[in-house]
């Protein structure tokens, strides 16, 4: 039931950032990469720094997150399990901040700007 409503929570958060999905061949505008053994350093204290705190983006441009760790991450309004790649173009503007597991503020915040 939890991990319903969790899954549930997550998607509408992304929903309002666009498709998940971009077939296009565009290069994306942002690229971040959380490296194996982030999740273990993070575990022990080490505070890292694989994204801004806030990312200013643009409508129809793109972020790329790939996760090569073997821990999934919470990263603001989108949620990358283990090996797993998220390729975002923003359609929708707002601002979506939540949770993120590998920045040290604990937070991480999309604005799409029109």
């Amino acid at each position: 039931m939890v991990a319903m409503l969790l899954a549930g929570v997550i998607g509408l958060a992304a929903a309002g950032c666009g498709g998940s999905e971009d077939s296009g061949p565009e290069q994306p505008t942002y690229s971040y990469v959380i490296p194996a053994g982030a999740g273990d350093r993070i575990d022990e204290g080490e505070p890292l720094d694989i994204l801004p705190r806030e990312l200013v983006a643009q409508l129809n441009e793109t972020v790329i997150i790939v996760n090569e760790d073997d821990q999934a991450h919470l990263l603001g309004p989108w949620f990358v399990g283990p090996g797993e790649t998220l390729r975002q173009r923003f359609t929708t503007p707002g601002v979506f901040e939540d949770s993120c597991t590998v920045h040290p503020s604990g937070k991480f915040t999309v604005v799409v700007e029109t």
